[in-house]
């Protein structure tokens, strides 16, 4: 049987950790943040798990990081 291919722009954007989850960097952080208040920067910091409802689907694109 062929090799599964990991998609690329998956492996670019989630982590798996060591408990099997998926974690991901939110969103609306790379540019155009002077207009946001400080706040809203403040809460898009770190990392975010996946939904559980999204997690099979990103799990998938990812054969080899499980």
């Amino acid at each position: 049987m062929t090799k599964m291919k990991t998609h690329s722009g998956a492996k670019k954007r989630f982590k798996v950790t060591a408990k099997g989850h998926v974690k991901h960097k939110r969103a609306h952080k790379s540019h155009l943040l002077s207009h946001e208040s400080t706040k809203r920067k403040r809460r898009l910091r770190g990392t975010k798990i996946v939904n559980v409802a999204q997690e099979k689907q990103v799990k998938s694109l990812l054969p080899y990081k499980r």
